[in-house]
């Protein structure tokens, strides 16, 4: 179970100040902006973004387009759209936040791609609060359309569980335009390829499970997913700078997260290392289509690039007990009933 975590920042602004930061204080607000959001809508409005913590809406997450329940943007005042994008940056940090709204942008490069086809929308992001947002509670929220889901669970108001967490691109490389040359998800791919590259030919031999890649993610939006069999090289088989390279991938997912989220898988992850394992299938070469996965005890994160000639990115992180919250609550649960 996981236990509340507290770190300090350094705000590196010549002051020399310090700012400690808790888990409790990221679910706190979450809930603050969670309400607010709920708070500035209109009743039909809410009635399609807020659904029973209980309601298996809750595990009905997709990253491809289409019809969606949910609150869309697109159906929100200007003022409640601005609470939307404030509630999803409690839980990301400010590069995470970023890679989300380039995303969504990418919806407006594929609409003008594709003769202004109506399911290219980069207001078609919705918004679903499960359960009633309490500082103490527990309770959870999504944001999701194309290429982009992510959910939150918060438990007892300060043990949070930010998994599955998608995200994708498309197109992987915009080629013209004012925002030529944007590769939104470039060092997810970079950094993995510079790791394979680096192996030399016997831990290569381990490293590269298959000479073609998958259509996409293993896991894809499966509600709950089991860890794989190991496969790939293990972390221990790595040298000091090519175990350097492989944390550099590993953070590129975790530094999506609110920087107190991310400490505390960070310190999940390095628990593990003696299990984590990485395996490659496809080519080498950028523009040749690849997949790669980085597997622990507890997590494992994937990414696939073979669609529309490796220029279509998916990414994603699971947690095997821990999406949508599970194991803190069944944690939770045992400890209710033991003090009843």
């Amino acid at each position: 179970m996981r236990k509340p975590l507290t770190i300090v920042l350094l705000l590196l602004l010549g002051f020399g100040w310090t700012v400690t930061v808790s888990a409790h204080e990221v679910g706190d607000a979450m809930a603050a902006a969670a309400q607010d959001f709920l708070n500035s809508l209109e009743p039909e409005q809410q009635k399609k973004a807020s659904y029973a913590f209980e309601d298996a809406e809750r595990f009905n997450w997709h990253y491809i387009p289409l019809e969606r329940k949910g609150l869309p943007i697109r159906e929100m005042r200007p003022d409640q759209r601005v609470l939307a994008y404030g509630l999803l940056s409690t839980g990301l940090s400010h590069t995470g936040y970023l890679k989300a709204v380039q995303i969504m942008s990418l919806e407006r490069v594929l609409w003008e791609l594709e003769n202004h086809a109506p399911k290219r929308d980069p207001e078609y992001y919705l918004v679903w609060v499960f359960g009633k947002p309490d500082p103490k509670g527990t309770w959870g929220w999504r944001f999701e359309g194309h290429h982009l889901s992510l959910s939150f669970t918060i438990v007892d108001g300060q043990l949070i569980a930010e998994t599955p967490a998608f995200y994708a691109a498309n197109p992987g490389e915009v080629k013209e335009g004012p925002r030529k040359g944007l590769r939104v998800l470039s060092d997810e791919e970079d950094l993995a390829r510079a790791l394979v590259k680096s192996l030399d030919d016997t831990q290569k031999a381990q490293a590269v499970i298959g000479t073609e890649a998958p259509e996409d993610i293993l896991t894809k939006d499966l509600p709950k997913v089991d860890p794989f069999a190991p496969a790939g090289i293990a972390a221990t088989a790595l040298n000091d700078a090519q175990k350097e390279m492989l944390w550099k991938v590993i953070n590129e997912y975790l530094n999506n997260d609110h920087p107190v989220l991310a400490a505390e898988e960070r310190k999940r992850v390095e628990s593990e290392i003696d299990s984590i394992r990485f395996a490659w299938q496809g080519g080498f070469e950028f523009g040749q289509a690849h997949y790669y996965r980085i597997q622990g005890k507890t997590f494992v994160l994937e990414y696939c690039n073979i669609q529309n000639g490796a220029m279509h990115p998916h990414a994603a992180w699971r947690n095997f007990g821990e999406d949508f919250g599970r194991d803190l609550l069944r944690d939770h649960v045992a400890k209710e009933h033991k003090g009843s």
